[in-house]
């Protein structure tokens, strides 16, 4: 049977497709404003990816905070808030106490947030019945990717690839895993450490890659994976294999490799005979009491 989490992570493809060929006029950040992006969780990281290739892109300084961390006092022109429930008690309250002007991004056109920002783009079609977000999360991004001007034609074909492809046993089987990125992708390294951490209850870590020298590279060695999205830098892959551990690097859009990692985060689960529908502690939104 397959779980949730199973079939939305196979159907990120046709998401994308539909993201990108929706991209809302006049809602999202424009071209010149200075943004600051929030969310909690797996939206954080998104806002760390997005706030990298907008200012890459040209369009405009972008800052990405998690929403508990946004500081006070801070002029920007609009605050994009990421929320897949639309009900995270920490999201809420910062649209609450701001008078910049506010867009959100959410699954669900029924929650507070419709009423707490002052536009609001829904991604119904992405939402999910997992605990663990996997499509929301990219396709939010993918939207976000497009209307940067970006074309994932690329990107999809890549996506379609990655969720067929076998996965490597010794993944499955790994001890340790460090994620690396480079830029926007420092963020997807932190989200796909995330996911196998809620899905599998593995031992996971995130880096910048430049900074996995500087410390982190004591824990490669045998039975031990070095994850890289995107480019990795020069000499790195020798240095982890000299030290005995196992060096992930594709050509893939680095969303693509992201969702890679999502499916081995799931196998995992199922060989400790985990649900990864209903991870450990985990709830779909965190709504703290007044």
């Amino acid at each position: 049977m397959t779980s949730h989490t199973e079939a939305e992570i196979v159907s990120q493809p046709s998401c994308w497709r539909r993201a990108v060929a929706n991209v809302p006029a006049g809602a999202l950040p424009r071209h010149g404003e200075r943004v600051a992006v929030v969310g909690c969780g797996t939206s954080w990281f998104i806002a760390m990816a997005y706030a990298a290739l907008r200012e890459r892109a040209g369009h405009g300084e972008t800052d990405a905070f998690a929403a508990s961390e946004a500081p006070s006092g801070r002029s920007y022109d609009r605050v994009l808030a990421l929320t897949r429930s639309g009900t995270t008690t920490e999201v809420l309250e910062l649209l609450g106490q701001t008078t910049t002007k506010t867009t959100a991004i959410t699954a669900d056109q029924e929650t507070p947030i419709m009423r707490a920002a002052d536009e609001v783009v829904v991604l119904d079609y992405a939402d999910e019945r997992s605990v663990v977000q996997t499509r929301f999360a990219t396709t939010q991004l993918a939207l976000l990717r497009a209307s940067l001007g970006e074309d994932l034609t690329q990107a999809i074909e890549d996506a379609e690839r990655a969720v067929t492809a076998p996965l490597p046993d010794e993944l499955v089987k790994a001890e340790q895993f460090s994620f690396l990125g480079a830029g926007w992708t420092v963020g997807l390294a932190q989200e796909a450490a995330l996911k196998m951490r809620e899905a599998s209850r593995s031992w996971t870590e995130a880096y910048p890659a430049m900074e996995y020298r500087h410390g982190p590279i004591s824990i490669a060695g045998p039975g031990r994976v070095t994850w890289m999205l995107g480019t990795a830098p020069t000499g790195l892959r020798a240095q982890v294999e000299q030290a005995g551990g196992t060096f992930v690097e594709s050509g893939l859009d680095p969303m693509a490799e992201l969702i890679r990692a999502q499916r081995v985060a799931v196998a995992r689960a199922f060989a400790q005979q985990l649900n990864p529908d209903e991870p450990m502690h985990l709830t779909r939104s965190v709504i703290l009491s007044p």
